[in-house]
């Protein structure tokens, strides 16, 4: 018998990556911005060497930068021997493939980025799907190029049709493809359905809010539940739904969303609809904002951007400033209090003001049940007749 031997495998390297942006583009938020997809760099792995930035100028519909910050890009990812350019804006198919031949590097730009990420994160059958469905649909017109191939014709014979080239067959199984996630998102979505008709007679309430604001571990804080948390980006991407019961017996469906973020790929959000529609039909939205984020205001607005895309009519909804024990300002929180009197600040990882959480949302799922009572009583009238 041959002794067993253990061979121990280096972990695959980190690529290597330079962060690109565009002042014209982003304006005086380039800084944050940059901080930002730093922060989605490190969430999906990458090790960022560096960053450039092209100050001046409109975009070059060729390759995004113009002449000579595109040769100083060059000469930055040869110096740092970076296999990888991530882009802080969306990038068409001909500009991501002019940029490869320039740099000989893999680009990437931040709608990519972020779906590369939820790949990642991906955990239950449901975001799985919805997850390559939306890469499915971002790669179908970045097909074009995307193999040395493609001006070969076959016919006969195969998958191919007469004459069909191999960008033809690509796009064609891609669309199959596409078909079949949707037939299953379809099914997952009647089988959601059937369990939100089940929830409409409780109160629900949705935490909804920019990545990274502390959702996840105020779920946690309020209902006991496990949910997995990390100070990473997008750590949520399926929603859970929990009870929340009051001293009276007041019952709150209390459910965990997934992240928004600035930005958010336009696939991704009619990809995740099914999970979404937690937050549409919720009776109350829980907006949680991370009160320590010098940029919560623009966070706040990039929320109310998505919410607005989604919902058909407002909802009710409660501001929430999470992370009060970060903020050691004692005048910021006074100018938190001022500016929204009507918010209400916590801390969820040390639980201070969950208590008057607790109590809001118990208050409105009584104003609820006591605005249903006369409908239930019709009901019951008629079902007596």
């Amino acid at each position: 018998m041959k002794p067993r031997t253990h061979e121990i495998l280096d972990p695959p390297r980190a690529e290597r990556a330079v962060l690109v942006g565009h002042a014209g583009r982003d304006g005086r938020d380039l800084p944050r911005s940059l901080a930002e997809l730093r922060r989605l760099a490190d969430t999906a792995g990458a090790r960022v060497l560096g960053e450039l930035v092209q100050r001046r100028g409109a975009v070059h519909p060729p390759t995004f930068l113009g002449r000579g910050k595109l040769a100083e890009l060059r000469e930055r990812v040869a110096e740092l021997a970076a296999d990888l350019v991530l882009f802080n804006d969306d990038l068409s198919p001909s500009q991501v493939r002019n940029l490869e031949k320039e740099l000989q590097a893999k680009v990437v730009d931040r709608s990519e980025l972020i779906l590369a990420i939820f790949a990642r994160r991906a955990r239950t059958r449901e975001s799985r799907l919805q997850v390559e469905l939306a890469q499915l649909q971002y790669m179908l017109p970045r097909l074009t190029g995307m193999w040395k191939h493609l001006e070969r014709q076959a016919g006969g014979i195969g998958t191919r049709g007469p004459g069909e080239t191999q960008l033809e067959t690509d796009r064609r199984i891609v669309r199959e493809r596409v078909a079949r996630l949707k037939r299953a998102l379809e099914q997952v979505e009647r089988e959601r359905e059937t369990q939100r008709r089940r929830r409409r007679d409780h109160f629900r309430a949705a935490l909804v809010g920019y990545t990274n604001a502390g959702k996840s571990t105020l779920f946690n804080a309020l209902t006991r539940a496990e949910v997995f948390v990390e100070d990473r980006l997008f750590a949520t991407l399926d929603a859970t739904t929990r009870q929340l019961v009051s001293p009276h017996r007041h019952l709150v469906l209390l459910t965990d969303t997934v992240g928004f973020i600035r930005k958010l790929p336009h696939h991704l959000v009619a990809s995740f609809h099914s999970t979404l529609v937690e937050a549409i039909e919720a009776d109350l939205l829980v907006h949680l904002v991370d009160a320590a984020d010098p940029d919560f205001p623009r966070q706040m607005e990039a929320v109310e951007v998505v919410l607005d895309e989604l919902l058909e009519e407002p909802r009710p909804t409660v501001l929430v400033f999470n992370k009060l024990d970060r903020v050691a300002d004692e005048a910021a929180v006074a100018g938190l209090e001022a500016r929204y009197p009507e918010a209400l600040l916590i801390s969820a990882r040390t639980g201070a003001g969950l208590d008057g959480l607790r109590a809001f949302l118990w208050e409105r799922a009584a104003e609820w049940a006591a605005s249903r009572r006369p409908e239930a009583r019709a009901r019951g009238a008629e079902r007596s007749a």
